[in-house]
This record gives structure tokens, sequence and C-alpha cells, in this order.
């Protein structure tokens, strides 16, 4: 199927593939698609046409996600609580920053701002 042409300009593109290769997103984008045909072959257009079939995967996972909720509930939580804890300590600096910056702007604006550190005198040139 392959014409004449098409073997002769071969080597030179496998040479400019395996260059491609060296870039991460290349190897990501290889690997995702390598990924969706092996599970594409696995599981079978059949299988995710047959509307039984499909709603019997969809069981098996929301009770295989209840079940790991249920075991894993209290690391779960108490996780959320430390991530909520996190999120409410970096709120407050954020807000503190600001009204630090406001101050500051504040003085600026009324001219009680400190005055600039006078600029060092430079000998005359000789």
């Amino acid at each position: 199927m392959m014409t004449e042409e098409m073997m002769k300009q071969m080597p030179h593109m496998m040479g400019q593939a395996g260059q491609m290769m060296g870039h991460p997103m290349a190897t990501g984008a290889m690997m995702a698609a390598t990924g969706f045909a092996a599970g594409r072959g696995l599981l079978g257009t059949t299988l995710l046409r047959n509307p039984l079939a499909l709603l019997a995967v969809g069981a098996a996972g929301g009770v295989a996600a209840g079940f790991l909720l249920f075991k894993y509930q209290k690391e779960i939580v108490d996780g959320l609580t430390k991530v909520t804890g996190m999120g409410k300590d970096f709120a407050l600096h954020q807000k503190e920053n600001l009204n630090d910056l406001m101050a500051t702007a504040e003085e600026k604006l009324e001219g009680r701002a400190t005055p600039p550190a006078p600029a060092a005198e430079q000998p005359p040139a000789a």
C-alpha cells in the first residue's frame, strides 16, 4: 500500500519523530494516545454502545466509590477540614496585605508619607 516515494521518505520521517519524542509534551501526548487506544481495545466499542452494559459498569463504579468513601470517611473529613483552614488563613493573610497596601496608598495621597532617603552626593568630577 505504500508507494515508493513514501518508502524513500521513511528514514527521514523516523529521524524527526525521534527528535520530537524527546520533548516532554510529545511524550505525554503519546502516552495519552496509547492509553486511549489500549482502553478502547480492552473495553471495546460494544461495551460503550450497549446501554445495559454501560449501566452495569456505572453501577459498579458507584459501588466502588461509595465503599471507598465509607472506608476512608475520617481521612477525607480531616483532609477537607485542613484544606478549609488553610484557605481561611490564606484569605485572612491576603486581606491583611491589602489593608497594608491601602494604608500606604492613603498616606502617600495625604502627603504624610515618609520622605525618601536623601541621595548620596557625588564628588565633582576632576
